[in-house]
């Protein structure tokens, strides 16, 4: 791939795991809205349950999740009081006829959870909601936290996914980002998972991280591939410290530019691929049989706050400090702050504080940006039919895009504009042609590649 296409496709866009995305979130929306959009949950609904703790005993620097240090329990310990509290209202609100299919608990760090605290979260998620049998219960490891009672737990509360946050092996690496973590400890933390019957296992790497070298990353990569995960989510380095502050502990010289970041994509992607791996849109990788690569070949994959999945409900409630939860109707946002937060569910039970709620236009861009993204397409059929009034505006733009595309990204064929494989790796940037928010000025975004 030529530099100079890599530098025009650079700029700073949307992740797009929503849209539109959260720094147009207001608090036009409150907990009114999310009240009524709880109660509208239909019965035989399905529905994903998001659990978002946001404490880490230890806070690595490159990180951009909404989160905290701690050394003591304490403070967990009256968060999971609230939590519990939250669980119960929303629960009570909700039809129990509605159908847990997706139950992710994210952080953070939930593996510091105390097992029976874990075990006891677990029960008052089941206690006020309905689970599917076949529910998907996920869980986002830190090596560092487990040991063999923590991992007993985990079996107690069904998990089947095992989500672990490698981002790279490098020792020089590690200590720039303050995630000392071996493999030694990552692959016993992975042979325990499985061994108390986690059937999916996802690893989690990082490229553009200070010191990174094509050559460090190509070492992380045989030995992530030596661990025989069924996912890989192969993410790019945020750097956005003038949104998390502790970034600046990285200093700006130690990370690859631009070209060197897309190289060491690519030739990560390259190795995943070549081991036997399916490219699921721009940054996961799966085994063939995994239900996300059947997905993504049935035209199923979808794109949502964690980001790739085949889960197929419609609604996520999230729960916890800062979570997101996706309706209908549109998006709610719980208050970030972790004191506000207890004080919001210890008075309501609710601590929604700002959302987005959506217009016909909206919808349709979302649409036509999650197709780009799921399946580097979309379809002038698909949208008339499902927008008939509004449709004629981004087929324009999309063929406007189409008409100045000198760098051969896209091509309109049949009526589908479609990224050529040469487009792929600027996905996000393609996807942002149909923003119609992007050039407002609100909100900072990491590059593209």
């Amino acid at each position: 791939m030529e530099d100079a296409l890599i530098l025009k496709y650079s700029g700073p866009v949307p992740r797009y795991t929503s849209y539109p995305t959260a720094p147009h979130f207001s608090e036009a929306v409150g907990a009114a809205d999310y009240e009524s959009w709880l109660d509208a949950i239909g019965a035989g609904e399905a529905i994903s349950l998001y659990a978002h703790v946001p404490y880490c005993d230890r806070l690595c620097w490159f990180c951009a999740c909404h989160t905290k240090q701690t050394l003591r329990y304490d403070p967990v310990a009256t968060y999971l009081h609230g939590l519990h509290r939250e669980v119960a209202e929303i629960g009570g609100r909700v039809s129990r006829e509605a159908k847990v299919t997706a139950l992710h608990f994210g952080g953070g760090s939930p593996t510091l959870v105390r097992p029976d605290d874990m075990i006891a979260l677990k029960r008052t998620f089941t206690d006020h909601f309905t689970f599917a049998p076949d529910c998907e219960i996920s869980v986002e490891m830190d090596p560092n936290d487990l040991d063999e009672a923590r991992h007993d737990a985990l079996a107690v509360i069904g998990m089947t996914r095992a989500s672990f946050g490698i981002q790279d092996f490098d020792p020089e690496v590690q200590k720039a980002i303050n995630r000392i973590q071996t493999f030694e400890q990552t692959r016993g933390a992975i042979e325990a998972s499985r061994a108390r019957g986690v059937h999916s296992v996802n690893c989690d790497v990082l490229y553009g991280l200070p010191y990174q070298s094509l050559q460090s990353l190509e070492r992380t990569i045989e030995a992530v591939l030596s661990l025989d995960p069924d996912r890989v989510a192969l993410f790019g380095y945020a750097h956005v410290p003038w949104m998390k502050t502790h970034q600046k502990m990285i200093p700006d010289e130690s990370l690859p530019g631009v070209v060197e970041r897309f190289e060491q994509m690519a030739r990560a992607a390259e190795m995943l691929v070549a081991a036997g791996y399916d490219a699921i849109g721009i940054d996961h990788f799966a085994k063939p049989g995994d239900s996300l690569a059947h997905a993504s070949r049935e035209g199923r994959l979808r794109r949502n706050f964690q980001g790739y999945t085949d889960d197929a409900a419609e609604t996520l409630v999230g729960l916890g400090a800062s979570a997101i939860g996706q309706f209908r109707q549109g998006y709610v946002q719980n208050m970030p702050a972790t004191g506000e937060y207890l004080r919001h569910v210890e008075g309501t039970g609710l601590a929604a504080v700002r959302g987005y709620r959506f217009t016909p236009d909206d919808r349709l861009r979302a649409k036509v940006i999650a197709d780009i993204m799921c399946r580097f397409a979309f379809s002038f059929e698909e949208v008339e039919q499902a927008f008939p009034v509004l449709a004629g505006a981004v087929i324009e733009e999309a063929r406007l895009f189409r008409a100045r595309d000198a760098d051969g990204l896209t091509t309109i064929e049949n009526g589908i504009f479609r990224l050529t494989e040469r487009g792929r790796p600027f996905a996000r940037s393609v996807a942002a042609t149909f923003d119609a928010y992007l050039g407002n000025g609100r909100g900072r975004h990491s590059v593209a590649v």
